[in-house]
């Protein structure tokens, strides 16, 4: 990257969040976005999660009021709950498209996109922003057992960067991690939560059951 480049950060929460769970360590966001203001001029920092009706005050809250008090555009939907052939309740979350129609919006305006996640389906929006001039560096592991990216978005990316190797500039340290707390205390904005605390989200597509 050039220091005079205009970048924009695509972060796929969920994706991101089973990915540092599979190679062990949080993410510390105002350390992520430092490293990507030091790189260029850093347009916007999108963050995308789905959340779920009963976790909208607990568990996604801390996480998503510190991220729009310090410099990160969130976009969030409640996901949908439906009845599959076998009579289970599930809920389908997807963020792709609102993530995709963001950075289409922006391609015009960046020289950079960085997006951090490893879903395949993202690679036909890296083919179209590719198109419109716009270099595309992907963020994810192979590290992990079994892989978080596909195949087809690492190969589509112009840079494919390891999340591993950016640990130590974007990773929290353990011993900042704050102890236990009860299940009713609340963060204020200026306090920085653990990394994406949705455990129940494990892909920018993920169907689970309830």
């Amino acid at each position: 990257m050039s220091s005079s480049d205009k970048i924009a950060l695509f972060i796929d929460g969920a994706n991101l969040y089973a990915s540092t769970r599979a190679l062990g360590f949080d993410i510390d966001y105002k350390r992520l976005l430092s490293e990507f203001q030091s790189r260029g001029t850093l347009l916007r920092a999108f963050y995308y999660t789905a959340t779920i009706e009963d976790q909208e005050s607990s568990s996604m809250r801390p996480l998503i009021d510190w991220l729009d008090y310090n410099g990160y555009t969130v976009v969030t939907k409640v996901s949908k709950e439906f009845i599959d052939a076998s009579g289970r309740r599930k809920v389908k979350s997807n963020m792709s498209i609102e993530l995709a129609i963001d950075a289409m919006r922006l391609a015009e305006h960046i020289d950079q996109m960085v997006l951090f996640s490893g879903d395949g389906d993202f690679r036909s929006l890296v083919e179209a922003v590719q198109r419109r001039g716009v270099r595309v560096t992907v963020i994810s592991t192979i590290a992990s057992r079994p892989p978080m990216i596909a195949d087809e978005l690492r190969r589509q990316a112009d840079v494919f960067t390891e999340l591993i190797e950016l640990q130590a500039k974007i990773g929290r340290n353990p011993s900042e991690r704050p102890p236990p707390r009860p299940r009713e205390v609340r963060y204020r904005p200026e306090q920085v939560p653990d990394g994406e605390t949705n455990a129940a989200l494990k892909g920018n597509d993920s169907v689970f059951e309830k």
